[in-house]
């Protein structure tokens, strides 16, 4: 079992998402079934949903770039780490979700798609995925595109 801890710090997201705790819910049922990880534990995480101003001050403060960006994940654990566990209730980490770039590539698209994507990729970064090198780029992109297809 996955669940998802929602903090609205932007009330633009409700303008898109009435209910976005509701629909996450919806969306990681599928996902629960799809990464083995999941099976037989409970995993708890949090989503920030913000804007622009605050994504910058974060990405500042954590990864020293003084820029906005779309998605910034914060995980608890390593990969390695994560494999190791015993625990059955783990807490991932934090993922934080920009509505003004996922608005602004909303626009050639559908939000909700664009939003699925975001979320997915901070949540394969909290499980231990990252893009730096081209096999893991392709490993993590693999997972991501098989999520979203079920997803939508």
């Amino acid at each position: 079992m996955i669940k998802v801890n929602v903090e609205i710090k932007n009330k633009s997201w409700q303008n898109k998402i009435k209910n976005p705790k509701k629909y996450l819910k919806e969306k990681l049922k599928i996902v629960s079934k799809t990464i083995p990880f999941f099976l037989k534990k409970k995993i708890n995480f949090t989503i920030l949903l913000t804007n622009s101003i605050t994504m910058k001050k974060l990405n500042r403060k954590f990864r020293k770039k003084n820029k906005t960006t779309d998605v910034l994940s914060f995980p608890f654990f390593s990969r390695k780490k994560l494999k190791s566990l015993k625990e059955k209730n783990i807490y991932l980490g934090d993922i934080a979700l920009n509505y003004e770039i996922i608005n602004k590539r909303a626009e050639k698209k559908n939000f909700l798609f664009e939003f699925d994507k975001t979320w997915v990729h901070g949540l394969l970064h909290l499980l231990g995925y990252n893009h730096i090198k081209i096999k893991d780029y392709i490993r993590m992109n693999r997972l991501e595109k098989k999520i979203l297809n079920l997803l939508n």
